[in-house]
């Protein structure tokens, strides 16, 4: 089975409200993830190697939907969706240090390992809220403004071909990104107040 070719496609914007404006036209009816503070943005950097290393040791599962996740240099958490059964429940991933001293009384304790503390919920809003508590959000992404969280599988692939060549210069804090199944598209802060807005595609070469 051949692997279809990809297509990357780059554009700067002076303008906060051009890229946004840009980025939505782009996205469709994509599901997305939305930087919590979009001043701050989230360090795509860790991105590829956060969800390989948590794929690769069983946490993450390729059919996962994510809701939020939380990138750092040193550690990272994440809530997901995940279909156990008949019904779909929504999981917090995160370091123990970043849990806050009492369990979420939404939430049911599912695992406590010396680097990672999991919880169960089974229902969304309380998911992110407990998310949101344990990280305050900082460096975080989540899930809104679209119907549906994007799928790891896509987030996984897409991130590769991202990486796949040296990117240019510029920062990469994410203030927003989109995922499906033929491409997905990154919105990158400016490095500096006098530098544009840069916007990236990478997709299924037709």
């Amino acid at each position: 089975m051949t692997v279809p070719a990809t297509s990357r496609q780059t554009r700067t914007f002076e303008d906060r409200a051009d890229a946004l404006a840009h980025f939505f036209l782009r996205a469709g009816e994509a599901p997305r993830l939305v930087a919590y503070d979009d001043a701050a943005g989230c360090p795509l950097d860790q991105g590829l190697a956060a969800i390989e290393w948590t794929a690769a040791v069983g946490i993450l599962a390729e059919g996962d939907l994510i809701h939020a996740a939380r990138l750092g240099p040193d550690a990272a958490a994440a809530v997901i969706e995940r279909k156990e059964g008949d019904q779909r429940v929504y999981m917090y991933f995160g370091p123990r240090m970043d849990a806050p001293p009492a369990d979420p009384y939404e939430g049911t304790l599912l695992y406590d390992q010396p680097g990672v503390r999991a919880y169960i919920f089974a229902q969304r809003v309380h998911a992110i809220a407990h998310f949101l508590r344990a990280t305050q959000g900082v460096g975080a992404v989540i899930a809104m403004l679209g119907r549906r969280a994007p799928e790891l599988r896509h987030i996984r692939r897409w991130l590769r071909a991202l990486f796949s060549e040296p990117m240019e210069s510029g920062s990469t804090q994410l203030a927003a990104a989109w995922f499906a199944a033929g491409g997905a598209g990154y919105l990158f802060l400016p490095s500096h107040a006098d530098e544009p807005y840069r916007y990236d595609e990478v997709g299924i070469d037709a």
